[in-house]
């Protein structure tokens, strides 16, 4: 690093100066807009009056009160409490378009359109912004106007068939929002797609993302062996065409192991102190290691029962043997690699005392991305962007007397300072 170049940390993303609208609620576009703010730009997050963002009445599990799903969705953001299907409203909101470069929604089908915001409205409004529109099933066909949550897609997509029945038989989901935040991610790689194209033609994209879209991408592989005349099976932690690779049974919990070559299964044996199961017929090979998967499974969960997991996991990784000891995520926190990245990072909040966050999945130049703010409390930014917008404090305060706007919990003062 030069003398004369500010640290990552110390200085915002390359979006900065631009202005992100965010009107959207649940996980997939509050994501959306966080990152985008974690990348500099300045997020304004439109929230229904009196009620907010859906994920703010999600509790429990809460924090001293304040709704953990929304605390991980919304740093780096200013809030106001706007009632766009009124007449004002929608006067408001036509003021932000004008002056954004980019429109994140998830909002239920054809909200956005019913309250008169077409994309040719937008257009005619701003020519220049990008607008990101998030649905379930897409932009066209059948389904297209009906809402969706992860779990549903996860079923409607064959990722609910792929996992381990529950001990009554019934299914079960990952029960991690895997499509919400795969459909966040496109939507941030395709608003910067639309930015790139518009530094270069003058002129905004409409851009889709959906859940669906999402599916699709992340059971690919199903597709094409579908098409390939090939079966899939349900293999637990294990995965197809290579054995050993999955969870094992230690005395004290269960270790994964992925001997993904041949050199890694014979270091693995070694380590282990049997060698002679390369002898056993069927174990030699991968090719007929996998024939024998049930075998193979058999007796190696039969040596690593033997063990301590982490007495095995570091056995293991003294032989270089890939391996990861199975641990609940309220091990993370304290672990030694993700302190040593940094990820968990404090962020002051007025509500929650030692308030922390998972930041932004990168680094840049060796650092960290900046935060700016923690979750912003509802409506606590409504008269401060309206005065930006030029109205006068009377005006403001006559519209949330009609109940345009809202500044719920805007008297709750913010501690002073930034973290990172």
């Amino acid at each position: 690093m030069t003398h004369d170049q500010i640290p990552t940390s110390e200085r915002p993303g390359s979006l900065h100066g631009l202005r992100v609208i965010e009107l959207s609620t649940s996980v997939a576009g509050p994501m959306c807009g966080q990152v985008l703010g974690d990348l500099g730009a300045e997020v304004i997050k439109v929230e229904r009056v009196g009620h907010g963002d859906d994920t703010r009445a999600w509790a429990p599990p809460a924090w001293n009160g304040v709704s953990t799903a929304f605390l991980g969705l919304n740093r780096n953001k200013q809030s106001i409490e706007l009632d766009f299907k009124t007449p004002r409203g929608a006067a408001v909101l036509e003021e932000l378009i004008k002056g954004a470069d980019v429109l994140v929604q998830n909002l239920r089908p054809q909200a956005l359109a019913k309250a008169g915001f077409t994309w040719e409205r937008i257009q005619e409004l701003n020519p220049r912004l990008v607008y990101l529109e998030m649905t379930g099933f897409g932009p066209v066909g059948p389904r297209a106007e009906e809402p969706a949550y992860d779990p549903l897609l996860q079923a409607f997509t064959g990722i609910v068939a792929m996992m381990p029945e529950g001990s009554d038989g019934s299914p079960s989901r990952v029960p991690l929002s895997i499509l919400d935040k795969g459909t966040a991610m496109w939507a941030v790689i395709g608003v910067l797609e639309a930015l790139r194209r518009r530094d270069q033609e003058g002129v905004g994209s409409h851009v889709n993302v959906s859940l669906l879209n999402t599916a699709l991408e992340w059971v690919a592989g199903s597709l094409t062996n579908q098409a390939a005349g090939n079966k899939r099976e349900k293999l637990g932690s294990g995965f197809p065409g290579v054995v050993p690779y999955g969870a094992f049974p230690t005395s004290d919990g269960h270790i994964f192991i992925a001997a993904g070559s041949q050199r890694m299964w014979l270091r693995l044996l070694d380590a282990i102190g049997h060698p002679e199961l390369d002898a056993r017929e069927g174990f030699g090979s991968n090719v007929g290691r996998s024939e024998h998967r049930a075998e193979v499974v058999a007796a190696l969960s039969e040596v690593t029962s033997t063990f301590e997991r982490d007495e095995i996991a570091a056995i293991l990784l003294a032989a270089g043997v890939p391996n990861a000891p199975v641990r609940a995520a309220t091990e993370l926190a304290t672990d030694p690699q993700v302190i040593a990245l940094g990820a968990v990072a404090p962020l002051p909040h007025p509500q929650v005392p030692d308030f922390a966050v998972v930041g932004l999945p990168m680094q840049v130049d060796g650092e960290n991305l900046p935060f700016t703010s923690a979750p912003p409390l509802l409506g606590a930014d409504t008269r401060d962007i309206l005065s930006r917008l030029g109205m006068t404090d009377d005006e403001v305060q006559a519209l949330i007397d009609e109940g345009v706007v809202g500044a719920t919990e805007a008297s709750v003062a913010a501690p002073a300072g930034q973290a990172g």
